[in-house]
């Protein structure tokens, strides 16, 4: 990994009395500012850095609240929506939730039967099945999220065209539909748009070595702004299944660079293992859904990870796209990277 530098991201108190800025899972640079998510918040963070040009630190967090710009589906508003992707362009900033069902854990506490119960449980949440557009405007000098602006509305994906529901009969991605994420079950974990494309990349399931990623081409309902719905592509699916070969890896994030899409990847299971950086070479092209294998996919970096913990979860890029340096956040930082004042240590590292 090539490291050029560490920044300091701080959050209020609020995060970190409730420890959510220990789980990010997305980011994204936007001028003069970083988005941030974390897996177990219904919200997204925005910092501001200390120096525009080369940032050594973002703080001044601002949380935006999703039940406060879109109908969220669950009955409890501030129920986590397991943010696991953000994208930003033109207007607009997207976020995906996982999808997922999770399994419950055991506990150092749990023994005998209460702990196989406890393994043998499943549960899902409304909130992870949501892919959101909200408008961006200026508000102070920095990018705000707004419920409406210029006739522009922050809008949900329609129930009608909800993704888990659309895969039902997929050959491939159905008969994971039921199993839980860290099982390689149903997981989104990355989001890139480029142009009218949105695309989905799954950290589960992984099929016999390759990964996912679905293209989307959403729109916004003329009777309803509020909603998105999905065209469908030639074939009359609303989806579009491109397979990669990042050698047995599933997504954890994905970034636009231009036509090409970089895509963070690393084990599917809940175990630690090679965490990569690649390069999915003229993914906004693709007419077609590929197969992504040889000369089409490139491995560009390995990164560091820990044991149990320092799992880089997001990628984003930071400073002019040609100077190819990427910004990394870290889901379960290791003890190095969280300060006694409370700011996560983040990576800024350089592409070859």
């Amino acid at each position: 990994m090539t490291l050029e530098r560490t920044v300091l991201l701080w959050f209020g108190q609020a995060s970190q009395d409730a420890a959510t800025h220990t789980n990010l899972s997305a980011v994204r640079t936007d001028g003069r500012v970083v988005w941030l998510a974390g897996d177990e918040t219904a919200s997204i963070e925005r910092l501001t850095p200390n120096d525009e040009e080369k940032p050594s630190e973002y703080a001044d967090e601002r949380t935006f609240r999703l039940a406060d710009l879109v109908d969220l589906p669950g009955a409890d508003p501030d129920e986590e929506a397991d943010i696991e992707g953000i994208a930003r362009t033109g207007r607009f900033l997207w976020a995906v939730g996982s999808h997922s069902l999770r399994r419950r854990q055991i506990k150092d506490r749990h023994a005998g039967p209460k702990a196989l119960r406890r393994l043998a449980r499943i549960t899902g949440q409304d909130n992870r099945q949501i892919l959101v557009r909200i408008p961006v405007v200026d508000v102070d000098g920095l990018p705000s999220l707004v419920k409406e602006s210029e006739g522009e509305h922050a809008a949900l994906l329609d129930p009608r065209d909800n993704i888990r529901e659309l895969l039902r009969d997929d050959e491939h991605l159905a008969p994971f539909l039921a199993i839980p994420s860290k099982d390689n079950g149903l997981d989104i974990e990355g989001i890139a748009v480029q142009g009218d494309r949105v695309y989905l990349g799954l950290r589960g399931p992984v099929l016999r070595g390759w990964a996912f990623v679905l293209e989307l081409r959403p729109y916004v309902v003329e009777a309803d702004p509020t909603r998105l719905r999905l065209h469908e592509f030639e074939d009359g699916l609303p989806y579009r299944k491109h397979v990669l070969d990042l050698d047995g890896l599933g997504i954890r994030d994905l970034c636009p660079a231009g036509d090409d899409l970089l895509v963070l990847a690393g084990p599917t299971m809940d175990l630690d293992g090679p965490v990569r950086i690649y390069r999915w070479l003229g993914a906004g092209r693709a007419a077609m859904p590929e197969i992504v294998r040889g000369e089409t996919i490139r491995r560009e970096l390995e990164l560091t990870y820990g044991e149990g913990d320092d799992h880089a979860e997001g990628i984003g890029l930071i400073g002019p796209a040609e100077d190819g340096r990427l910004l990394v956040v870290y889901d379960s930082p290791a003890a190095a990277r969280m300060t006694a004042g409370g700011a996560i240590v983040a990576d800024v590292i350089r592409l070859p």
